[in-house]
């Protein structure tokens, strides 16, 4: 028999600080999602549960600011309630020089400059994503995209904070966002589709998924943006970790630490990979890189443009 699953929101409803996280926990309330008040408080918080129909279990945890913002006040408490949970997620708002705007984003969680990785399910990474995608669809948001992101997190903001941090708390977790300008922000059906996905991420379509690392390309990287939402037959992509081109540069990955930093990374993603998608527009030495991470995984490598006939690829599986 199959056990129950758990998954916790983190969602900063201090309508003094951020956007787009207290819309959607006033969304929540609205529309009958908390259905009971737990007996966990955390930081002075009540903690808010859905129950689903199988037996699934949601949590809601109200925030004064994004968990990000200061991952050392909040990480005792996280680790303390929820360290046996299935999957963690942190609601809140894009913003970015040169962001799209109408974008319903998720990004796995990582430091790619320090080659620290923290973990991530491409299966329930992907339900999420196509719960959001079908909320878009019903409410007529057609100028809204669901997209991925590239693999970051905003614990290092500015520079500080120790990247280690994310290796403490060992549920995969993910940033679920809207963005990227005030007028998305605010927009309530918008905010509406990602709130409504929360208790969606552990109904699977049944696919066979074929994990990917995604190596290369621009931050919001629409060919890793479309393979997340593909699927062909019975079988479908799992994309949770990507590694932008920006960061592979900063991060100077070319260095002989390179091969052991983006192991990290591999080694972060549940179930292991099947297959390695690489951007062709990467400078050789990154292409070598990835080569030489197939090698040891074991694994094929594609160039991001055979994503679109992924009926012609193999995976190792």
């Amino acid at each position: 028999m199959a056990t129950n699953k758990k998954a916790v929101y983190f969602i900063a409803n201090n309508k003094e600080w951020g956007y787009v996280s207290y819309i959607i926990w006033d969304i929540l309330e609205e529309e009958g999602c908390f259905q009971e008040e737990t007996d966990i408080t955390f930081q002075g918080r009540r903690v808010m549960k859905n129950t689903d129909e199988k037996g699934n279990e949601f949590y809601f945890v109200p925030t004064d600011i994004a968990v990000c913002r200061d991952y050392p006040r909040f990480l005792p408490e996280m680790k303390k309630y929820f360290s046996d949970f299935d999957i963690c997620g942190m609601l809140t708002w894009h913003e970015g020089e040169n962001a799209p705007d109408n974008v319903l984003t998720v990004h796995s969680l990582g430091d790619v400059n320090s080659g620290v990785y923290g973990p991530s399910a491409p299966e329930y990474m992907r339900n999420l994503l196509l719960a959001i995608d079908e909320n878009r669809k019903a409410a007529g948001l057609e100028e809204y995209k669901v997209v991925t992101e590239a693999t970051h997190w905003s614990g290092v903001y500015d520079g500080e904070g120790d990247p280690n941090l994310l290796l403490e708390f060992t549920v995969p977790m993910m940033d679920v966002e809207v963005g990227s300008d005030e007028s998305s922000w605010n927009n309530r059906d918008a905010c509406r589709a990602l709130a409504r996905a929360t208790t969606k991420i552990f109904d699977s379509d049944g696919k066979k998924i074929h994990n990917l690392l995604c190596v290369g390309g621009v931050h919001f990287d629409p060919n890793y943006a479309e393979a997340a939402l593909t699927s062909w037959d019975d079988e479908a992509f799992g994309v949770t970790h990507i590694i932008a081109n920006q960061w592979l540069v900063a991060g100077e990955y070319e260095n002989e630490d390179g091969l052991e930093r983006i192991s990290n990374c591999v080694e972060s993603i549940k179930g292991g990979i099947s297959a390695i998608a690489f951007h062709d527009k990467m400078k050789g030495c990154y292409k070598d890189l990835v080569r030489a991470l197939g090698e040891k995984y074991n694994v094929p490598i594609y160039k991001h443009q055979r994503l679109r006939k992924p009926e012609e690829l193999e995976f190792k599986d």
